[in-house]
This record gives C-alpha cells, sequence and structure tokens, in this order.
C-alpha cells in the first residue's frame, strides 16, 4: 500500500534569501537534527551566471528503530540521496529525495519547494509531498511502515522550527538583508513586463465572493449566501484546475491543531473534491467532521462524504432554510428552541422530550414533516456554528463571559435534553422506529456536530429507552452524553460547568427565560385521517433529480426532443456506485419511447430506485453512424465523483443521454478458472447507480454556467455551480 503525504503551506515572513541562508546551515549537520549523522556532495554544479546552483548529496540517517530490527536486517545507517536545485532569478528551491537503502524493497519518495509568496514578494511560501510504498520487509512491513511515519513526522514537525531558529540567529548577528540575483546582478537581470510585475494570487484563498486577504494576508473568505457549510469555488480558468491551497496558519487558527498526517488527510481529500466536484465545494469544517467521524481513514470518509453531497443534492437540503415553513403544530406544541450559548462559544439548543406529545405530533405531521423539522435544526445549527465563528473573531467586551477556545472556529454545538415527564408513552413502537430513522440519518450526515449532549432529569423509565436506543448511535456520539438524575444537575459538575449560569433555563433552577411552546397533547381533530399510510419519511415527494442503474450490456438512457438549434442541453450527474462511462448521442427521429417512468421511494439517507423501468432506447440492431451518431462522450467516471455539463445543439432532433458500465478489460493470460454457474453470474454482477438531472434550454437563457442557470429560473440544485461553456460542447467534472 501507498502512504502519501501532503503539507499545507507553510508561511515564512521573510525573503527568500534570508530562508535559503537558513536552509543552508543545516549542512552538513544539524545539532537540532540528531538522526542527520552527516551528507557527502556527489555533484556540485552551477550555471555560467551563476544564477542556477544543483547540489546532489547523499545523506546519511541514523533511524530510530528498535536494536533488534537493526540488527536482523544488518544495517545501523540509512542512506538517502538529496537533489537540490536553486533558481535565484526565479527565486526558487526545489528538493526531491530517495531512498538508497533498501530501495528494492521500500520506495520512499519525497519533494519540497520554497517559493516566493504570490501576494508578498518579503515572504517564502514552502510546501512538501512524499510516498512511501513497502513492497516487503522480510515480515516486518507493518512496523517498518509504523516506524518511518512516525520518525518522517517527527521530523516535520522539526523543520519549521529549524527554519526560525536559524532566521533568528542570521538576523542577531547584524543580517537583516541579504540581496537578490537581479540586485547583485542588474545587468544581467532579465525584468518581466509591467503586466507581469503585479502580484498574483494563485487561489490560496477563493470563495464565491473572490480571492481577498485580510491585513496579513492570511485569512480566508468564504461565501456568504445559503448553506453555512458549503463555499463556492471560482470557475476553472483556462489554464487548468485552480490552484487552492491551505495555509499551515489558516488551519492552527480556523481549524484547530492537527497532526501532520491530519494536516495531509484534509488536503488530500479537500484536493479529490476539487478535482471530482465542481461547484459549490463543503467547507473544511465540514470535511474535517468526516475525516474525524471515520478516524482519518481517507477512504471510508470520502464514501460517507459522497454519499452525503448525493442526499444533499437529490433532497436539495441546500435550500431547506428558505424553503420550509415549520406548520403550526410545531409552534404550538414542539417543546425546542436554540438558547444563547455554552461556555465554549458553542450554540445551545434545548429540548424538552418528556413535555411533548410524541405520539400526538407524529398522528398529526407524520414521519416526514418531523423528519424535515428535524433537519431544519441542523441546518440552522450549521448556520449558527459560522455566526458563532464570525463573533469570536471579533473583538469582545470585557463583560462577556464567554471562554475563548484555541482556535475561532465553532464547527459544533450543545444540547440540554430535559427528560422530565418522560414515561411509557413515549415508548410508542412507531415513535421509536421515527427515532431511529432520524438518528440514522443524522448519523450519516451531520458527523461530529454535536460536541456534548447533556441529558437532565432523567426518569426511572429512561434505562430503558437507553437500551433501545444506544445501539444505533455511533460510539464517538455516545462518548458525548452527559447524564443527570435528580437535582445533581446544579451542583459541580453539572450544568455551570458546561453553560454560563446565567444562561441556565429557569426551568432548571436557572434565571433564564426560555422561548418556547409548554407542550401538551396534541388535539385529536390535528391528527391525520389515515397517517400511516404513504408515509415513508420522504423529504420532498417529488425530486428534481432521479437515480439509474446500469448492468454490462444494460445502459440507462434517456431520450430528450431539442426542438430547435442552438438549444443547450444540460446535465448534473452523481456517480453513486462502480465508475460509469456518460456518452450523448443524436439522432434525427425518434428512437423509441420516452420512458423516465422511475417511482422512486427514496428514503431519507437511503437512496433507492424500487420499481424504475430502464428502457435500453438505442437497440442492439441499430448502427451508429446510420441510425444515430456519436456527439461527445466522456473519459471513465470514478465513484463518487460529480459531474456537471453543457452541450450546444447544433442540429435539432432527438439527444440521448447514456450511462453504461465500466468495466476493466478481461486479461487474456489470466489463469483463473471461468465461471459457468448462472445464477453465480446474476447475483454477483456489478450493477452501477447514477443520481441526475437534465434540462433543454433556449440559447438566449444560457449563460455559459450553472450559476447562469440559476439566475433564468433553472431547477438545478444550488450545489450546481461550475459548468464551463464552450463554443460547442464541454463535459466538465
Amino acid at each position: 500500500m501507498v502512504q502519501k503525504y501532503q503539507s499545507p503551506v507553510r508561511i515564512y515572513k521573510h525573503p527568500f534569501e534570508m530562508v535559503m541562508a537558513a536552509y543552508q546551515k543545516r549542512f552538513p549537520t544539524c545539532k537540532m537534527i540528531p538522526v542527520f549523522v552527516g551528507c557527502d556532495i556527489l555533484s556540485d554544479e552551477k550555471s555560467e551566471d551563476e544564477s542556477k546552483h544543483t547540489v546532489e548529496r547523499r545523506c546519511k540517517l541514523n533511524v530510530d528503530a528498535p536494536r533488534l530490527l537493526k540488527r536482523m536486517v544488518g544495517v545501523d545507517y540509512v542512506y538517502f540521496v538529496q537533489k537540490n536545485a536553486i533558481d535565484w532569478r526565479e527565486r526558487k528551491l526545489r528538493i526531491t529525495a530517495y531512498n538508497e537503502t533498501f530501495s528494492s524493497r521500500v520506495i520512499i519518495k519525497e519533494t519540497c519547494q520554497y517559493t516566493v509568496h504570490p501576494e508578498n514578494p518579503n515572504w517564502t511560501c514552502f510546501e512538501q509531498t512524499a510516498e512511501m510504498e513497502i513492497r516487503s520487509f522480510w515480515g516486518f512491513e507493518s512496523s517498518v511502515e509504523k516506524i518511518a511515519m512516525k520518525q518522517y513526522t517527527s521530523n516535520i514537525k522539526k523543520g519549521k522550527e529549524i527554519i526560525e531558529f536559524y532566521l533568528n540567529e542570521i538576523i542577531t548577528s547584524g543580517t537583516t538583508h541579504i540581496p537578490t540575483w537581479a540586485e547583485k546582478n542588474p545587468h544581467l537581470a532579465r525584468l518581466p513586463p509591467p503586466e507581469e510585475q503585479t502580484p498574483q494570487c494563485t487561489g490560496f484563498t477563493k470563495s464565491e465572493q473572490g480571492a481577498q486577504l485580510s491585513a496579513n494576508n492570511l485569512s480566508r473568505t468564504s461565501s456568504s449566501s445559503g448553506d453555512a457549510e458549503f463555499t463556492v469555488c471560482s470557475e476553472r480558468t483556462a489554464g487548468g484546475a485552480a490552484d487552492d491551497k491551505l495555509e499551515e496558519e489558516y488551519i492552527e487558527r480556523k481549524l484547530g491543531i492537527l497532526r501532520p498526517l491530519e494536516e495531509s488527510k484534509l488536503i488530500q481529500l479537500r484536493n479529490w473534491l476539487s478535482d471530482t466536484h465542481n461547484g459549490k465545494l463543503p467547507r473544511d469544517e465540514h470535511i474535517l467532521r468526516f475525516l474525524r467521524a471515520r478516524d482519518f481513514h481517507m477512504e471510508k470518509a470520502r464514501e460517507l462524504l459522497c454519499q452525503c453531497l448525493s442526499w444533499r443534492k437529490l433532497h436539495q437540503v441546500d435550500r431547506l432554510l428558505e424553503t420550509w415553513n415549520p406548520p403550526s403544530i410545531f409552534k404550538d406544541y414542539y417543546c425546542g428552541c436554540w438558547h444563547h450559548h455554552d461556555n465554549e462559544g458553542r450554540p445551545l439548543y434545548i429540548l424538552r422530550i418528556g413535555q411533548m406529545d410524541t405520539k400526538g405530533l407524529l398522528k398529526a405531521l407524520g414521519q416526514d414533516q418531523i423528519l424535515k423539522q428535524v433537519l431544519y435544526i441542523m441546518e440552522q445549527g450549521l448556520q449558527k456554528c459560522q455566526e458563532a465563528s464570525d463573533t469570536l473573531n471579533k473583538p469582545m467586551s470585557r463583560t462577556h463571559s464567554l471562554r475563548r477556545s484555541s482556535t475561532c472556529n465553532i464547527s459544533s454545538w450543545s444540547c440540554i435534553v430535559d427528560l422530565e415527564g418522560l414515561n411509557m408513552r413515549h415508548l410508542w413502537r412507531p415513535a421509536v422506529q421515527a427515532l431511529l430513522r432520524i438518528i440514522e440519518v443524522i448519523e450519516n450526515n451531520y458527523p461530529e456536530t454535536m460536541a456534548r449532549l447533556l441529558i437532565v432529569r432523567a426518569p426511572r423509565v429512561f434505562p430503558v429507552i437507553w437500551t433501545l436506543i444506544s445501539p444505533f448511535i455511533d460510539e464517538k456520539t455516545r462518548s458525548k452524553f452527559m447524564m443527570y438524575s435528580g437535582t445533581d444537575y446544579l451542583g459541580p459538575g453539572g450544568l455551570v460547568d458546561y453553560v454560563p449560569k446565567e444562561f441556565i433555563p429557569d426551568f432548571l433552577g436557572g434565571p433564564c427565560e426560555c422561548n418556547m411552546s409548554e407542550g401538551g397533547p396534541v388535539p385529536k381533530s390535528l391528527y391525520r385521517a389515515e397517517w400511516e399510510k404513504g408515509d415513508g419519511m420522504q423529504l420532498w415527494e417529488e425530486s428534481i433529480y432521479k437515480t439509474g442503474s446500469c448492468m454490462k450490456g444494460s445502459p440507462h438512457e434517456v431520450m430528450l426532443e431539442v426542438p430547435t438549434k442552438d438549444c443547450v442541453i444540460t446535465w448534473d450527474f452523481d456517480i453513486m456506485k462502480c465508475d460509469v462511462v456518460f456518452s450523448l448521442y443524436h439522432s434525427k427521429k425518434r428512437l423509441g419511447p420516452i420512458i423516465e417512468g422511475e417511482t422512486q421511494s427514496i428514503l431519507a439517507g437511503n437512496l433507492s430506485n424500487n420499481g424504475a423501468i430502464s428502457t435500453q432506447i438505442i437497440s442492439k440492431n441499430m448502427t451508429l453512424g446510420r441510425d444515430y451518431s456519436l456527439v461527445e462522450q466522456s473519459p471513465v467516471f470514478r465513484e463518487g465523483e460529480s459531474i456537471q455539463g453543457s452541450h450546444i445543439a447544433r442540429a435539432p432532433g432527438f439527444y440521448i443521454l447514456q450511462w453504461k458500465l465500466h468495466t476493466a478489460p478481461s486479461n487474456p493470460t489470466s489463469t483463473l478458472p471461468v465461471v459457468t454457474d448462472v445464477l453465480y453470474q446474476v447475483t454477483h454482477t456489478p450493477k452501477a447507480k447514477v443520481l441526475y438531472y437534465h434540462e433543454v434550454l433556449d440559447s438566449e437563457d444560457f449563460k455559459g454556467s450553472m450559476s447562469s442557470l440559476e439566475s433564468c429560473q433553472s431547477a438545478f440544485s444550488s450545489l450546481s455551480l461550475a459548468t464551463q461553456s464552450s463554443a460547442g460542447s464541454s463535459i466538465s467534472r
């Protein structure tokens, strides 16, 4: 398995030449790096004008490994070859290194570079990437991998300290400025044209409102519209993908102190999403929550996050705060509200389950309405977290009781649950089933959003309820539950340790009034006539997105009629399962019925496609080039990717959108036996699944991007904001 590491951008607030002087002090040995025993110069080359200097060294390292392991493998030292190529004219140093010892068994490659900050020519940026692959190591692969990663990450932490130490040493000695190569050689310096002299931001900090830097050129801006959890990425430039990088100082200030490997996983997942999900990307705090929920296992976190993004898109959750208007029954009989903040500045929610008629609410509203209300509260919580973060970044008054945390970012909230009045009527089976389903949806789509849950005045019946629901709650989430029985919640170790005393609700013995309904029985006159039927906890009865499945030899196809030329066909789809190839075909005549009768029974958080009619429009007896023509075809789209694209129809007629399962080519040299069991083949045939939406627009309504589609009343989700338009057609990731 290949282990990868990618560092955030480290900023030295010193000129490039000063940083290079500090870097050179690391050789031939460095007392601050005890494992670095010494080095030999293998080659040393300079250009004629001395603007370029390349040095290749053989470095000797004393790896901190168990002595028994060293004796077994027969080595005391490990050797690396390091090549440093510095360009004084461009003010750039590139460092590449690879291992010489055990190179046939272990492959380690590292690349580092020092460059001038794109916004401040007097600052220096440092970036670092590495890969390690252990092919075989006499059965010690796992141990060697742990030792190598431990050694590597410990050296990463020391790297910045060493440079800062030598910089201070140079400045203390009286050197505060080192002339640039151009200053030393003005007659050789090649000055760029005036338009190139203006510093250009390469995308360190981007948002919907453009790339902006604060007074110290390090703060990031985020979109102020829509869901607080998502940041709109700028559209890609003609030169390729946007270069959007995380800075080390930003991570520490906004996301908290992360270990090097945690930083690396965040950057890797963020880069993957940037490559595969155009438009609105999750905020860094949101990505970090999914990584934490899966203990920074990138593949598991990526799978969970992609499922969540598709779920949000399918059910238009990003529009929930704007479109959902809670029924009056909630206002009259639902006992819950947002209530100030806890000691760390997190939003605080108060819920009085014991005072609510859960059976009456469920019969009067149904599961779907209850679920919408819960999700509405969750979305409010995300928004309030962002508002709390903004508050933390503002100067506070002396009387403010808020305890500042180590970072100025709030990504979770606290909740007080009052169980006074809880009894056996709350154990009504449909209510418990609805609760378990809600827990599942929240666990899958809002991980790590609960900082702590304080349960007070738990009655005797609560252990029975807890026994029923606790197995369905993630272990990490369960560890955040704190339970108090009787009146001990007011003493030491109680609520006052987590909530400011002045914000404790009056019904819990505090001085603060809580603006919420008193609850009580829901009148039976408000019950639905047949509440059990047709209630599958569905967010929207009709979603603009649909699901389709395709197997080998049976693609999923949709036919659209384009009445006039220059109409624009747009599409937006997510790959839910397996890999697919997307194609667009054209025919002058109708090839088959426009059948897209997908009767969806989509449970929130669990996409299904029961009873979908997957008619294959292009039959096997049709000939490409005679009956229909290929307009464009995509490369292979991988599972989890989100794709938006458009095509300007140069001719009227019928266009077929086709999703086909991609299968790896068979290996003719394989010696594996051929499977002839028909039942096995049927049950083990891969089945791809896509979530898609399409639309045909008049040319005057299409402005070239998904954002313009929204402005012309398109039904596209607010997540889909970045499709490029070309003179002909485009398939964009």
